[in-house]
């Protein structure tokens, strides 16, 4: 199996609707039938998957301190209790790394948990691969004609919905130029990115959707809607950007009462052979930028944030051995994030499987002992109803006899 280092599953070729995304908004036109949200009297729930694409290493995020074998592992890049760049405190076994304080805040609310020794079910280590699986659903890699995200919208019983005003009426939400595999698939899906060109002024906006209007009626209706679509979007200060804009623009569609209840949005770039650095260094900027990414989430929701759950995975871990360029290569184990007001949190999900010679998977990676898959489950049985045999027939396939983990939303 050869070791590709390329971050990001393949990708389809852009097409007329992928073009509407240069202007901020895509995959946004009203041909589509409108989606039920929830039954009268239900949780209105949001789920909100973000992949870690590249490998996350879970024990840097989420270091097992209390495991006798984890400093000689990682010279140079172990994290500490106390002196400069001290851990936060988890539970006395693990600690989380310093660059992730309003996840610990949101831990100390029992808002947030971590699923540590996580893994689906894929013992390879390619990127694509592992990510085709991840986001796929799928026992295996090839099988990318949907995401399981996606299945699960289409799995969601019909229900009373809640009448739209002007955006779309597509209850999941794709963030990005093309929306990430876990999404794609037959369900309607409500694409935006934030646009990588400058903003057209509102007056030539109007104008295009003028001459639309005269020419396209189906266009200019499609164009209608992205333009409010990424007008709420881009709500908020002028000049956000980066990967708390991106956060910021996706957390504002789905607060808004007719937008998306489930969205998945990718972040790139977490593949760290080389100077991965402890306390500070390169992962710790990542882990800033997504501890910014939970920041804005909880602001912005804030009035849905009792129903949200947010869950942040990633295709595989990382070697347990610290590499010889103060990296760590591609491995199995790692952690999985749960956050959001509707997560039963303040706690740690661990097998734990120790990292001593002879307890590492393959002599080298922290051995998995809980299936993201179990936990996804258990997210989509608790917020929406679904039962476990939709779910291991349907949503992930293959798996009837894993059962859903019970007890993570409140």
């Amino acid at each position: 199996m050869s070791d590709l280092c390329q971050s990001g599953p393949r990708t389809a070729h852009p097409n007329r609707r992928a073009l509407l995304g240069t202007a901020g908004a895509l995959f946004a036109w009203g041909a589509i039938p409108r989606t039920a949200y929830a039954a009268p009297g239900a949780r209105d729930a949001r789920l909100v998957v973000v992949i870690l694409r590249g490998a996350l290493d879970g024990l840097s995020a989420v270091a097992p301190l209390g495991d006798p074998a984890y400093a000689d592992l990682r010279p140079g890049i172990a994290l500490t209790r106390d002196g400069p760049g001290a851990a936060l405190p988890l539970d006395g076994f693990f600690a989380l790394h310093p660059a992730l304080p309003t996840f610990a805040r949101l831990y100390a609310a029992g808002q947030a948990m971590v699923v540590h020794a996580a893994a689906t079910g894929y013992r390879e280590r390619s990127h694509f691969d592992g990510q085709d699986v991840l986001e796929s659903g799928q026992p295996g890699p090839g099988h990318t004609a949907s995401g399981w995200l996606n299945r699960l919208v289409a799995a969601l019983p019909a229900g009373e919905g809640i009448a739209p005003r002007t955006a779309p009426s597509h209850l999941a939400l794709g963030v990005g130029v093309v929306p990430p595999l876990i999404l794609r698939g037959p369900a309607p899906v409500l694409g935006w990115a934030p646009p990588r060109l400058p903003r057209a002024s509102d007056e030539l906006a109007r104008r295009v959707l003028g001459l639309y209007e005269a020419r396209d009626p189906a266009l200019a209706a499609s164009l209608a809607r992205g333009l409010d679509v990424d007008a709420l979007a881009k709500g908020g200060p002028k000049g956000a950007g980066g990967l708390r804009g991106l956060a910021e623009g996706a957390a504002r569609l789905i607060a808004a009462d007719d937008g998306p209840r489930i969205a998945a949005l990718a972040l790139d770039g977490w593949d760290t052979h080389a100077d991965e650095g402890g306390a500070t260094g390169r992962l710790a900027g990542l882990l800033g930028g997504l501890d910014g990414v939970f920041s804005a989430f909880a602001e912005i929701l804030a009035p849905r944030w009792a129903d949200t759950a947010i869950l942040v995975v990633t295709e595989f871990g990382r070697t347990a051995r610290v590499n010889g360029t103060t990296g760590t290569d591609h491995g199995t184990g790692t952690v999985a994030f749960l956050l959001g007001g509707a997560v039963r949190g303040g706690r740690v999900l661990a097998d734990w499987p120790g990292l001593g010679p002879a307890q590492l998977h393959e002599g080298r990676d922290l051995a998995p002992t809980t299936d993201v898959r179990a936990v996804a489950k258990g997210l989509a049985a608790d917020l929406f109803g679904l039962s476990p045999a939709v779910l291991g027939r349907s949503v992930f396939p293959g798996t009837e006899g894993l059962r859903p983990v019970g007890g993570l939303v409140v």
